[in-house]
This record gives C-alpha cells, structure tokens and sequence, in this order.
C-alpha cells in the first residue's frame, strides 16, 4: 500500500533553486568574447525563439540552432565546451540541495516550472481539478479518472463543474493522443471571484 503524505512540495527551478541569471550573464560575457557581438546577438535571438517553443531555457539547444545556421563557425566547439564544463552547482543558491533534501524527507517534492505552455492534471478527486483550473484556466487540461471513493462522492461531483476530461479508468488515457488531450483544455466552469 503507498504511504499518503500530508504534503506535496512542488518547486520551480530558474531563480529559485539556481542563480538564472547570473549563468546567462556569464555566457553573454563569453559568447561575446568568442563569437563576437553580432553573432552572440543571433544566438540570443535564436534562445528566445527555442524558450518561445518550448516553454523553459535551453541553452544547449539553442547552441545547437547556431551550430546548424553557422556550421563553418570554429568558436562553436569553444562554446560548447563552455556550456559542458560550466559549474552549474556553484550557481545553486545556497542551501537548495538542504532545502529540497527536508522536503523529501517531510513528502513528495516535484520540479515544476511556470515555463510550460500548457499542464495536463490528472486526479481522481474533482476538487483538485477544479481549484486547479480557477487558477490556471486555458494552460492546464483536467483529467478526471473516475476511479475510487473520491471520484464516486455524489456531493461532490454535483458540486463541481465537470474536468475537461472525464475517463473511467487511467488506462483509457492510451488511447488518446497529445493533440487531443490538448484541444480538450476549456476555459474555467465557474467564473473567477475577483475582488471590488
């Protein structure tokens, strides 16, 4: 039988677990230095569209982009090299590890980035989904796998406007694509309370 916890710590990482913005302050200074100011200027260019697409950053990744718009560039490697041997821990702020270490200890403890485009939730009790939804609206699909107690409570399923996504069992979720599960994301049920 899984032990329940109390708690569920869910962390986010830029800025809060390691110093963001310090590492791109350093690798603007290098890019500068090896590649020149118009090219690092492009890189940058070429950062942003990738966290545009993807939600977070990825250096390496858009290290990549140049490399294939700028493949006869021979301070690419330097670059790499760079980015590889970087000392990302000395970035962590201090007493992250310390802080996520007692996290553990007390419950579950999950990254989670504001950086998503889009979060699917998927739980058993409606309540979560719904609180969810208020907040996030459009960028989370609710999941509602009607199994257990939870998901059977009368009082509660009448209570609460329906999840974006209803299904029996976590297994019909195979049969689904990411398309779908993503098209099924609606605007919240109930209206935001907002105050005068």
């Amino acid at each position: 039988m899984t032990a329940l916890h109390q708690v569920v710590f869910l962390v986010d990482v830029d800025n809060t677990l390691i110093d963001n913005d310090h590492i791109t302050a350093d690798l603007k200074r290098h890019l500068e230095r090896a590649i020149g100011r118009e090219r690092q200027e492009r890189y940058w260019a070429m950062f942003e569209e990738l966290r545009g697409e993807l939600g977070y950053a990825d250096y390496l990744g858009a290290l990549q982009r140049y490399r294939v718009a700028h493949p006869r560039d021979p301070h690419v490697l330097t670059v790499s090299a760079f980015m590889v041997d970087y000392p990302f821990a000395n970035r962590l702020y201090p007493n992250a590890l310390d802080v996520l270490e007692r996290f553990r200890a007390w419950g579950p403890t999950v990254i989670l980035s504001d950086g998503g485009h889009h979060y699917l939730l998927v739980d058993d009790k409606l309540r979560i989904l719904t609180a969810v939804k208020r907040v996030w609206e459009g960028r989370v699909t609710t999941v509602f796998v009607r199994q257990g107690h939870y998901a059977h409570e009368p009082q509660v399923v009448a209570t609460h406007p329906p999840a974006d996504l209803t299904i029996e069992r976590i297994g019909d979720l195979l049969a689904y694509d990411l398309a779908t599960l993503l098209a099924a994301a609606s605007p919240p049920k109930h209206p935001i309370a907002t105050r005068a």
